[in-house]
């Protein structure tokens, strides 16, 4: 059983969930992979007490602990969970086609999970009238002018997925896909993008992540 070190809670108008570690639960569904949750609270993510660095040397989630190996860093626990279960595969066998998702991989974390999507994402951890909604306003505007017209046009060719063939790289946009829901994230101008975020809802790992789907629900996607 692998174990995920992750921070979600239950809200009103939603579950919320760690972007980072969601990446990670949706590949565990989408590879079949049992794994049980090891809550973290989002103020010991700003607190770093000693038993969170020890699991991650950052004081970040997620990692993940299995057998009797300790893995942090959402892209290092794909790949590793690549290598450890290599099917069904979320990496394609050719050299340039791996590149590809590494590459698309690295512009998500940067640019949308760790750029301008926490803008939009922390605030909904707040109470309604404790957010900044102008903050708000200029990371969907940031977002828009920034990371979406450069997915929109990788996704005008109509591929299926963002880089051909379902990948890690996808699993790092599963995670916007859940954000851009509890935001009610207007897609009008990037069609081609509204209806692959459809898709990656539509699959069954995506239960695993959904605002929708309960705490205990989750565990069992």
């Amino acid at each position: 059983m692998i174990k995920l070190g992750t921070t979600e809670r239950s809200y009103p108008w939603g579950v919320l969930r760690s972007t980072h570690a969601s990446k990670v639960k949706f590949a565990l569904a989408e590879k079949g992979l049992p794994w049980e949750v090891e809550r973290i609270r989002p103020g010991d993510l700003w607190r770093k007490p000693p038993e969170l660095l020890a699991k991650h040397p950052l004081g970040k989630v997620p990692w993940i602990e299995h057998e009797d190996l300790l893995v942090w860093d959402s892209s290092v626990i794909l790949e590793y969970l690549e290598d450890r279960y290599p099917k069904p595969s979320l990496l394609p066998a050719e050299a340039k086609a791996r590149a590809d998702v590494r590459m698309v991989t690295r512009y998500v974390n940067e640019a949308i999970l760790g750029g301008d999507l926490p803008a939009i994402w922390m605030p909904w951890w707040s109470k309604e009238e404790d957010r900044d909604l102008t903050a708000m306003g200029d990371g969907r505007s940031r977002l828009r002018q920034r990371a979406l017209p450069w997915l929109e046009t990788r996704l005008a060719d109509d591929r299926e997925w963002i880089c051909g063939q379902l990948s890690m790289a996808d699993a790092g946009l599963a995670a916007m896909a859940m954000v851009l829901q509890v935001d009610d994230f207007e897609l009008d101008e990037f069609p081609a993008l509204a209806a692959y975020l459809e898709r990656i809802r539509s699959r069954r790992a995506y239960l695993a992540i959904s605002p929708k789907t309960s705490l205990e629900d989750s565990l069992r996607a």
